[in-house]
């Protein structure tokens, strides 16, 4: 009786639903004291039970009212249908919320922006690849290299004669049919990489100016230590590890809210603030003088390699050896010297964990950024100007190299520094302990990648699909690396500013120096001769103003050539929006 009950209750509940608007029963099935599951089924059996009296009303239904009808119920299934998929498949969900549970918000903040720098080269490689690789392929020639597998290593020989590279494409305007539809290479290239620049630029201000605004303008606005412990349990979630792990995780954001309020204040006495002073004094000058050695090494040893490569060499072997000397070099410098950065600041005292994560990203972006900009002059002034036959190419196969080895320092780097690391402090000398999960080094790591795919898109339009693979990996080898080698941060602390950090770093000086890197060789460089779609202009951007011009001779183009003279080659303009952004 009690089950026949329910049942009419239900068929009953599915009736007046299906009577009401979309927007009111969207909010009466949100509102109901059910589990997830529970909804979709009563969901899915309201958009059944609204199918079924659309079909009986159909002989009230001119045939193409019912024809919209059913496809509005279609559409709005399927979105319902692709909603669920995209919430199961969600990227890494309950990754990130075992590692905030477990390791605090410290160490989920470095994951969270892993995770969004993965979206972001997704956005990229899709833009490139639909508006640049796509429309070449219908003019490419054959290839007739052959392929032997130091490719994935170098990104020369096979891949140079592929869309992977600048000097690949084609600088005519494609068309399939005759006397009809044309497409620019020349023009589709610049914009495509302006406009995909003009929208990085946007979504970075955005997520930037939101997270501060909620962690450093209004963080009151968000729940405290009172309403997360009585008032943010979720009462729908019924499974077992999943309270147990919810259980864990206010647990540990209440842990670093207390550690926040009363966070200790160390007293030092005169002598030793002066002993602290020249500490950090001495730590600073180590690490400026340190940096300044490494772009030192870095330069010589690229003038030096540009010259081998312009000889030629008679070996292969060797020709492949001497291509990988400046990114082997350049990426154990990124590695070993983080880890004498990491051992300053041991021997410094800072007031907090915090202090000394800040510290160590500070050193460790002046290195990182330092090196770009020296790999920067030595592209844009020395390769540029140098006799090979496409200067493009040659620049897009040394970031394709530098991103591939510092991939593979990237996942030697979680062997030897956390496994081995957790073996001595757990066999050799047990007073080590555990490793802690290095924030400082590990989000710069990323920071640096990510730079250097920004600097290729110009020159290698797919790398941004190679870091996809590669952020894919590193996500789950940082991911067991953690679970397995280390420990939660000895002193538990709260991190909300961090990710707003991090974007502000990735912005500047990341973002705002690619920029530079990008105007330069549009604006001033004289592309290659006998490659890539700007061949025989004086200057990439004289694509743009050879469009101009013809496009003032249409009088329906006459809207384009205004916005062009008066915003695109307007000073006022640029100054004005900077101001806005600043």
């Amino acid at each position: 009786l009690d089950f026949f009950h329910g049942f009419h209750a239900e068929e009953t509940l599915v009736e007046n639903l299906a009577s009401m608007s979309t927007s009111e029963r969207i909010k009466a099935i949100q509102k109901m004291p059910e589990t997830m599951k529970k909804k979709r089924e009563i969901r899915n059996k309201v958009l059944k039970e609204i199918t079924k009296k659309s079909r009986l009303r159909s002989t009230q239904l001119c045939s193409c009212a019912q024809c919209l009808q059913g496809i509005a119920v279609s559409f709005r299934r399927f979105g319902n249908s692709l909603s669920e998929y995209f919430h199961v498949l969600q990227l890494r969900y309950k990754t990130l919320k075992v590692i905030g549970a477990e390791f605090g918000t410290s160490v989920l903040s470095y994951f969270i922006f892993l995770k969004w720098l993965l979206t972001f080269n997704i956005f990229s490689f899709l833009i490139n690849f639909s508006f640049i690789t796509i429309p070449q392929f219908l003019a490419a020639e054959p290839n007739n290299l052959s392929f032997t597998g130091l490719e994935l290593l170098t990104g020369a020989g096979y891949f140079q004669q592929t869309a992977l590279y600048y000097g690949f494409y084609t600088n005519a305007t494609i068309s399939k049919i005759k006397n009809g539809p044309s497409y620019n290479m020349q023009l589709a290239y610049i914009f495509t990489v302006g406009l995909y620049f003009v929208i990085c630029f946007l979504i970075l201000l955005f997520s930037m100016a939101k997270s501060f605004c909620r962690n450093f303008i209004n963080p009151q606005a968000y729940p405290g230590n009172a309403s997360k412990l009585l008032c943010t349990w979720d009462f729908n979630i019924t499974n077992e590890k999943a309270v147990k792990l919810k259980q864990k995780n206010l647990s540990t954001q209440i842990k670093e809210d207390f550690t926040e309020v009363n966070r200790e204040v160390l007293n030092f006495s005169a002598t030793e603030r002066v002993v602290c002073i020249a500490i950090h004094f001495g730590s600073w000058v180590a690490s400026l003088g340190t940096a300044l050695a490494a772009c030192a090494g870095v330069y010589f040893l690229s003038t030096n390699n540009l010259k081998l490569f312009v000889k030629g060499h008679r070996n292969d072997l060797e020709s492949q050896a001497a291509m990988l000397v400046l990114p082997v070099v350049t990426s154990l410098l990124n590695a070993f010297i983080p880890f004498f950065y990491s051992w300053l600041g041991h021997l410094e005292r800072f007031r907090s964990p915090g202090q000394h994560i800040y510290v160590t990203i500070a050193r460790n972006i002046i290195l990182k950024i330092s090196i770009v900009g020296i790999l920067c002059y030595y592209w844009l002034n020395i390769v540029a100007a140098s006799e090979s036959q496409c200067w493009e190419t040659l620049v897009g196969q040394d970031i394709y190299r530098l991103i591939v080895v510092d991939f593979m320092f990237c996942l030697l780097g979680s062997f030897f520094g956390e496994f081995l690391r957790r073996i001595i402090g757990t066999t050799v000398c047990v007073s080590l302990g555990l490793p802690e999960f290095d924030i400082g080094r590990n989000v710069l790591d990323l920071i640096y990648a990510q730079t250097l795919t920004w600097i290729s898109i110009f020159f290698s339009p797919l790398i941004p699909g190679i870091q996809i693979i590669s952020f894919s990996i590193v996500f789950y080898v940082k991911k067991v690396s953690l679970m397995m080698n280390c420990q939660p941060p000895r002193k538990v602390w709260r991190t909300a500013q961090m990710t707003t950090s991090f974007m502000f770093l990735l912005f500047f000086p990341s973002f705002l120096g690619v920029l530079s890197v990008i105007g330069v060789t549009v604006w001033r460089l004289k592309p290659s001769e006998e490659c890539g779609p700007f061949r025989g202009l004086s200057s990439m951007y004289a694509a743009v103003s050879e469009w101009i011009e013809i496009l003032e001779n249409y009088t329906a183009s006459k809207w384009v050539v205004w916005i062009y003279h008066n915003l695109i080659t307007s000073e006022l303009f640029f100054f004005i929006l900077s101001t806005f952004t600043l």
